[in-house]
């Protein structure tokens, strides 16, 4: 390659690298496109991963067709990992997944930084134990499915999105779940607790054991395998399977040395960037999970959700090549939980006033607000209550309006 026939390049070959080479396409850019995944899989769809995956309905679910790459002149490169950028020369050094000792320089005219996540091992935990499982990739997810049927006990640690998920897959392949949580209620972070507690009801009744406002002290493993986990009180729970879901870390390994700025912890982390995905260095943007975008206040954000990688994704097309610009959309993700689909659409924060519209033991209804405009609203099984807020959250919004 030269340097001006390089195209864009982009790291990391899942749902944003895939939005980013079709919207390209579509809007007339013909110079070439390469995306260089360090699994060996063509880019998969995530979501199913701790959901039909995990309860034998799905494979692994890929985004495109086997011919979309051909098709759309795109250069696929799997089992390839970037290891190193140099902005100022605009290459990357790529090594091969199995024998990383054979590296090759590839040059690129714009690069896209799209590497995901890692999951966040537990402290001192002996990552050999057989049964002790992280959910972040297809093999992940096929490890853990085939120790299910074996299995009688299982603890998910950490009660987010992926643990209430797995929580609720394992428990329909008919194990017995523990799901352990050291906030107040699952899914506090994000919801705050007054939603977290119905969440919580929707898991008892179910028949998971919440143990919530409680941690873990100890993975407890004997002769190589998982037998249990104590707990911060003492306790024991007795368990085959042991599935750690405590958050991840932007894949961001490859950029020392490169000059390129990532955000401060308490932002989030990750991969600095100003509004439209532009990172520190000419020519690279960042987008999905491992970025940090500021918003208009200047205030960055990391966010984990499949939807705003899809926005990032046009967004960063446009600012390559251009053609019509992206409207912001109204925040929204979901989760499927049992039988029911939460729904978020907005920006809730924990500490948000909430108002609960709806709640008939199961099914519920509920708004935020802040200052006394609406911020988000949450439902589950009530999607249609859900979807038709969306109006009311792209401009502001007095609470009394919803109520």
């Amino acid at each position: 390659m030269t340097d001006t026939s390089a195209g864009v390049v982009v790291v990391g070959a899942g749902l944003g690298a895939i939005r980013l080479a079709e919207t390209l396409r579509t809007n007339g850019y013909t110079d070439p496109i390469t995306l260089i995944g360090a699994e060996p899989y063509a880019p998969y769809d995530r979501p199913p991963l701790s959901k039909s995956v995990l309860l034998g309905k799905d494979d692994r679910v890929e985004l495109k067709p086997a011919e979309f790459y051909a098709d759309s002149n795109i250069d696929l490169q799997l089992g390839r990992r970037v290891v190193a950028i140099a902005p100022g020369e605009r290459t990357v050094t790529v090594a091969d997944a199995g024998d990383p000792a054979q590296t090759e320089t590839v040059a690129y005219d714009t690069l896209v930084l799209a590497t995901g996540l890692s999951p966040r091992p537990f402290p001192g935990a002996d990552d050999a134990l057989v049964g002790l499982h992280t959910l972040r990739t297809y093999d992940d997810a096929v490890a853990l499915r085939s120790e299910i049927d074996a299995a009688t006990d299982a603890v998910v640690i950490g009660a987010g999105f992926i643990g209430c998920e797995v929580a609720a897959s394992l428990l329909a392949r008919g194990v017995k779940v523990s799901l352990v949580e050291p906030a107040p209620t699952p899914l506090a972070a994000a919801l705050g607790t007054e939603i977290g507690k119905l969440v919580t009801r929707l898991h008892i009744d179910n028949g998971i054991d919440v143990r919530a406002a409680t941690g873990v002290s100890e993975i407890i493993g004997t002769d190589g395998r998982v037998t249990g986990v104590r707990l911060d009180d003492d306790s024991r729970l007795p368990a085959d399977i042991v599935v750690v879901g405590i958050g991840s870390i932007p894949v961001t390994d490859y950029l020392d040395g490169s000059g390129i700025d990532c955000a401060a912890r308490a932002e989030g982390g990750g991969i600095a960037c100003d509004a439209y995905g532009r990172t520190s260095a000419e020519s690279v943007y960042a987008l999905g999970d491992v970025a940090n975008w500021r918003d208009a206040d200047g205030v960055g954000h990391r966010a984990e959700h499949w939807n705003h990688t899809v926005e990032q994704a046009a967004i960063v097309a446009h600012q390559i090549v251009g053609g019509d610009a992206v409207t912001p959309a109204v925040p929204y993700f979901w989760s499927d939980q049992f039988d029911l689909k939460i729904q978020v659409l907005g920006s809730p924060r924990p500490t948000d006033d909430v108002h609960i519209a709806a709640d008939d033991g199961k099914k519920f209804l509920a708004y935020y607000s802040r200052d006394g405009i609406l911020t988000a609203v949450a439902g589950a099984g009530k999607v249609g209550a859900v979807m038709k807020t969306r109006a009311k959250l792209v401009t502001p919004t007095p609470i009394d309006e919803v109520l």
